[in-house]
């Protein structure tokens, strides 16, 4: 694996853990796709450093158990700002 690869695949890591990011998020950050996080994390970074790997994964696995709530507050949001405080 390239130098590269790796320091970006830690600092993926690194980001998410102290910002609580979710892939969307940290994949915007550095200018990458979803995919690539998610590969960074899971594969690559279990090579690497399996214990930054594992806090990182408890993280996004967090997030995403909590996305539905995420996307019925954004709707929400969306709702509001279109009609007004009917709600």
């Amino acid at each position: 694996m390239k130098d590269y690869i790796e320091e970006r695949a830690i600092s993926i890591a690194n980001y998410i853990i102290d910002s609580n990011a979710t892939v969307r998020q940290t994949a915007k950050t550095f200018g990458v796709s979803k995919s690539t996080v998610h590969k960074d994390v899971t594969d690559r970074l279990m090579q690497i450093n399996p214990t930054l790997a594992k806090q990182a994964r408890q993280v996004l696995d967090v997030n995403k158990s909590e996305r539905h709530i995420r996307g019925g507050l954004a709707t929400k949001e969306k709702y509001l700002h279109q009609h007004g405080s009917m709600v």
